[in-house]
């Protein structure tokens, strides 16, 4: 049985990929390994990614590895090079960054990409994931991530929302949701802008299964452009 570890930097994201995961992929295994400190001490340290941040991550990629895990997916979007890092010491199996097969996607629909992220350092780290030469425009859900925070799911979404709506008045056309607390504005995002809407845990589910090699039909989104 496929067993997929799922490592996370705030608490939000954990419920986002399990769903997902459960609905299009219920035969795969989770586990899942949390640690809170880590986003926060990013935003406090202003230390960037350092080494100490770098040897954090291996040590939960190591862990990960050896409880049998056949894949790794980190879902904190704001710590690419330590997610690099941890890849390239693990040729022999799928590590995937949060956005990696949701950039894949979003580059394959074209046109202007308009990306949001409630975690301000995110907006730092992850356009360069994109393509050179890549139509994107980024935008912060101010105050979304407190309101999660606090238990207030509406007001996330609203600032979700009226983050889309700033992209799509800059002529996005298609809106990429930056973490994987923000899928659950999916379905609001979409019906105010009415653009393609992408999420992380949808994207990386797909892009697990097929590097996985799983068969059976996705139940979400198919048809969309996959993770090459």
């Amino acid at each position: 049985m496929t067993r997929i570890a799922l490592i996370h930097a705030l608490a939000h994201s954990v419920a986002p990929i399990n769903d997902e995961l459960q609905h299009t992929w219920p035969e795969a295994t989770r586990m899942n390994l949390l640690d809170d400190s880590l986003s926060a001490d990013l935003a406090r340290s202003g230390q960037g990614l350092d080494a100490a941040m770098h040897r954090r991550f291996e040590t939960l990629a190591a862990y990960a590895e050896s409880t049998g895990a056949q894949a790794i997916l980190f879902t904190c979007s704001a710590f690419g090079a330590c997610i690099e890092a941890v890849a390239a010491k693990r040729p022999h199996m799928p590590v995937l960054k949060p956005n990696e097969a949701m950039v894949a996607e979003a580059v394959a629909l074209g046109g202007r990409i308009g990306l949001i992220a409630s975690f301000a350092p995110t907006l730092a780290s992850m356009p360069p994931e994109f393509p050179a030469g890549t139509d994107l425009r980024t935008q912060l859900a101010g105050g979304a991530l407190a309101a999660l925070n606090a238990g207030d799911t509406a007001g996330h979404d609203a600032q979700v929302v009226l983050a889309a709506q700033a992209l799509a008045r800059q002529g996005c056309t298609v809106i990429a949701l930056a973490q994987f607390s923000m899928a659950r504005a999916q379905a609001a995002v979409q019906q105010a802008v009415d653009l393609p809407v992408l999420t992380t845990p949808e994207s990386a589910v797909r892009a697990l299964r097929q590097r996985l090699g799983a068969v059976g039909p996705v139940a979400k989104g198919e048809g969309k452009q996959p993770l090459q």
